[in-house]
């Protein structure tokens, strides 16, 4: 890691005033060096909580999106203008109005892995760690619209009983992770514990001990007495998992499950975003208002977590 790089980005922050945000799933080197790393939703509030003028999230679209619906007021940066998630790609706003129009007495919950323009046409957000909350406080007579994944939202039906329409869309990265996977690292590991997250499909959710966000995951791994755990989300997360609990080994379920557009962002990449202030990413003031009504609605719902 070239030391001039390091200094380069941390004399352009001073200048620009800015904060760097890194998704959980970025490359270690890049959550090295960030002010703040997470998950997408908590890292916006974080930004928007803090007085830097600009933002750079080093992650992909949404959550650049997400940063710049809740702090208006600020320049929100992507260092890779390609950095997009497929999952937020399987379903526009015009797909979800038709869905709507189709189930007209249904509320819309959406994943925070969605577009801005989808958040905007949605009542609730929702994020893998709350996503059972949010629709627990929901009214019980009323039918649920989910987008845009299907398996965070069938692992929600499990734990709620409610009656969903669901959208077909899902995380490529973790659909790589196969039963296969899990049964072979549990051979070779039996007494690891198996960590996956909601956006797993249903066959290595039911062979995993604890289904987890990715902040759920560093908080369970701090607390936990195991000192073997069997990762099945995207492998950035063992980078932190790693230097948070040193004596413990995390196994990944797979050395597949990368998502190529959370590792687009480099160092160099950083610095050219704060040199020429690229690439702004800016959501229409119409659909801010309205996307960031559906996350104020979620957070309404849910204080503690806010």
């Amino acid at each position: 890691m070239s030391e001039r790089l390091l200094e380069k980005i941390e004399q352009l922050k001073q200048q620009r005033n800015a904060v760097i945000l890194a998704h959980n799933y970025q490359p270690g080197r890049i959550q090295d060096i960030a002010d703040f790393c997470g998950d997408s939703l908590g890292l916006s509030i974080k930004a928007a909580e803090t007085d830097a003028e600009v933002i750079v999230f080093c992650g992909v679209l949404f959550m650049a999106e997400t940063a710049a619906i809740l702090s208006p007021e600020k320049t929100v940066l992507l260092p890779d203008k390609l950095a997009g998630c497929p999952m937020a790609d399987m379903i526009t706003a015009e797909q979800l109005a038709e869905l709507k129009a189709r189930h007209s007495d249904a509320l819309v919950v959406c994943y925070v892995n969605s577009s801005a323009e989808v958040k905007a046409q949605s009542d609730y957000c929702c994020t893998s760690a709350n996503a059972v909350e949010v629709i627990n406080s929901l009214p019980k007579e009323r039918r649920i619209i989910f987008v845009p994944d299907q398996y965070l939202g069938q692992f929600v039906i499990e734990r709620t009983g409610r009656d969903f329409v669901l959208w077909p869309g899902y995380c490529p990265t973790h659909a790589v992770i196969t039963e296969d996977d899990i049964k072979d690292k549990k051979a070779k590991y039996p007494d690891a514990i198996v960590m996956a997250h909601p956006e797993c499909t249903e066959p290595v959710k039911k062979l995993s001990d604890k289904l987890l966000s990715t902040g759920q995951m560093l908080a369970f791994a701090e607390k936990s007495t195991s000192q073997q755990f069997i990762i099945a989300t995207e492998t950035g997360i063992i980078h932190t998992l790693k230097k948070q609990n040193p004596e413990a080994e995390f196994i990944a379920a797979t050395e597949k499950a990368i998502c190529p557009n959370m590792k687009r962002i480099t160092l160099e990449k950083i610095v050219w975003a704060l040199e020429d202030m690229q690439y702004k990413i800016t959501v229409p003031e119409e659909i801010r208002i309205k996307a960031k009504k559906a996350i104020d609605k979620m957070v309404e719902t849910l204080p503690a977590k806010a």
